[in-house]
C-alpha cells in the first residue's frame, strides 16, 4: 500500500471556499479516478511565520502502478483545476510514502 501525501498552505482570503471545494468537489473527483482506495484530510497544527492554514491530505493507493497512473492520467487536470479555481493563494508539495506495517491498539 502507498500513501500520495499532498501537504497544502491555504490563504486565509480563500480558506473557506477552499475547504467546501476540497471536500465536495476536489477530493471525490480524485478518488473517483478509481486510483485510490480512501482520502484523510487533516489540519496540520503549526504556525506559518508567512500565515496561512496547512493542510495534509493523504490518499491510500494500492499499488506503486496505479499511482503513477494517476500522475500521468488525472494529476495534471486536477491540478490545473485548482490553479484555475484559487490561483496562486495556495502552495502544495507532495510526497510519497510506502506503507510498511500497521499497527492497531
Amino acid at each position: 500500500m502507498y500513501i500520495y501525501n499532498v501537504t497544502l498552505n491555504v490563504d486565509e482570503s480563500i480558506h473557506d471556499d477552499w475547504i467546501i471545494w476540497m471536500q465536495d468537489v476536489h477530493i471525490p473527483e480524485v478518488l473517483a479516478t478509481g486510483k485510490f482506495t480512501k482520502a484523510l484530510m487533516s489540519e496540520v497544527l503549526v504556525q506559518e511565520e508567512l500565515g496561512g492554514i496547512t493542510y495534509s491530505i493523504q490518499f491510500t493507493c494500492s499499488s506503486k502502478k496505479l499511482l503513477l497512473e494517476y500522475y500521468t492520467k488525472d494529476a495534471p487536470r486536477l491540478r490545473e483545476d485548482s490553479y484555475k479555481k484559487f490561483g496562486d493563494k495556495f502552495g502544495a508539495f507532495r510526497t510519497e510514502m510506502k506503507i510498511i506495517k500497521e499497527f492497531y491498539s
